[in-house]
């Protein structure tokens, strides 16, 4: 498989690496400034270069293009490569909004190239640990979950609305949001209410949000988001399932499970409480490791080969693009959002 990178910064770095480590040919590149594509493409032994993704394009030889530009590129270079039948993984959040959202899916739909957008959480050993435990605790009545920068928050473009789109929660509580989601089995939103402002730094983009999500399921999710925070109660992706039968975490990552004791131990405390550890290291020497995203990677390659629609795909990024919308909006009005 021959890849293409849109895109120079640091997460498309990884990305390149991920599919150097998989072996695969990474063949090209497109970047609006010549130093830092040549930077890339002389670590990634990489010779195409090109200022547009329209001009890569016209020059062929690409099976996938991997997206990593700021925000308001991402829906015109995706639909770009879509519709010259290249498969696309794209950056989270997916695009500006769910309007763009939804024109990429369709471009998708018409071409008949792949979508994946990059949901990273889902490839976690934590999440997937989780999401397979989850089954034990019952009905989740609550999730509750973190994408919070403490102490540090991002520059350039990322802190500037007309390339980003959105702050804190389109960067960071999008993680937050996609983790519970997922955990969840991907239940249709229902409705947003939040409170979403700009506190710690002079930005024209949030750097400070609380969140709470419906789901059809009848399960509620609060989200906590930011930059520039003093404290944060677990690290990016951290989150809670609260159940009817127990309660599951990631980071550090475990289940407690309700246990009803039998009859003949009446007068005893009705339940006892079984602790599953999932046994992985927490802290970890790395939150976000290289692993995690060469797993990403060759799940894309895996749905390419097998032609088979990968999750998360457009449907996956255009939620969640639909709750970030809806979030903004309670916000700015101070109602609860429905979602359509």
């Amino acid at each position: 498989m021959k890849i293409a990178y849109a895109g120079t910064g640091y997460i498309n770095k990884v990305h390149a690496q991920a599919a150097q480590n998989l072996g695969l040919e990474l063949t090209a590149i497109v970047n609006h400034k010549a130093d830092s594509m040549a930077e890339f493409g002389n670590r990634f032994g990489i010779t195409r270069r090109y200022e547009t993704v329209e001009t890569m394009l016209k020059d062929g030889g690409v099976d996938a293009l991997v997206v990593s530009t700021p925000n308001y590129l991402h829906a015109p270079q995706t639909i770009a490569a879509l519709k010259a039948g290249v498969h696309v993984m794209v950056e989270k959040p997916m695009a500006m909004n769910a309007d763009e959202a939804e024109q990429m899916c369709e471009a998708a739909e018409k071409s008949g190239a792949l979508l994946m957008v990059a949901h990273c959480w889902r490839f976690d050993p934590d999440v997937l640990w989780l999401k397979e435990q989850s089954s034990k605790l019952g009905r989740i009545i609550r999730t509750k979950g973190y994408g919070v920068h403490v102490h540090w928050g991002p520059s350039g473009w990322f802190t500037q609305r007309q390339f980003a789109g959105g702050g804190a929660m389109a960067d960071m509580g999008i993680h937050a949001l996609d983790t519970a989601r997922f955990l969840l089995g991907d239940p249709k939103p229902v409705s947003v209410y939040a409170k979403i402002g700009t506190y710690y730094k002079d930005f024209d983009v949030d750097d400070t949000g609380v969140i709470l999500v419906e789901w059809e399921n009848g399960t509620t999710s609060y989200i906590e988001s930011g930059w520039w925070q003093p404290h944060s109660d677990g690290p990016e992706a951290a989150t809670q399932l609260y159940g009817m039968e127990g309660f599951g975490q990631l980071f550090p990552t475990r289940v407690e499970i309700r246990k009803r004791r039998p009859e003949a131990l009446e007068g005893m405390k009705e339940e006892r409480i079984e602790v599953i550890d999932a046994g992985f290291e927490f802290p970890r020497k790395e939150h976000c490791p290289q692993s995690l995203y060469d797993a990403q990677l060759n799940y894309f390659v895996k749905c390419v080969e097998a032609k088979q629609l990968p999750n998360p795909g457009g449907l996956e990024g255009l939620m969640n693009m639909k709750v970030v919308d809806a979030a903004y909006e309670s916000s700015r009005t101070g109602k609860v959002v429905k979602i359509r």
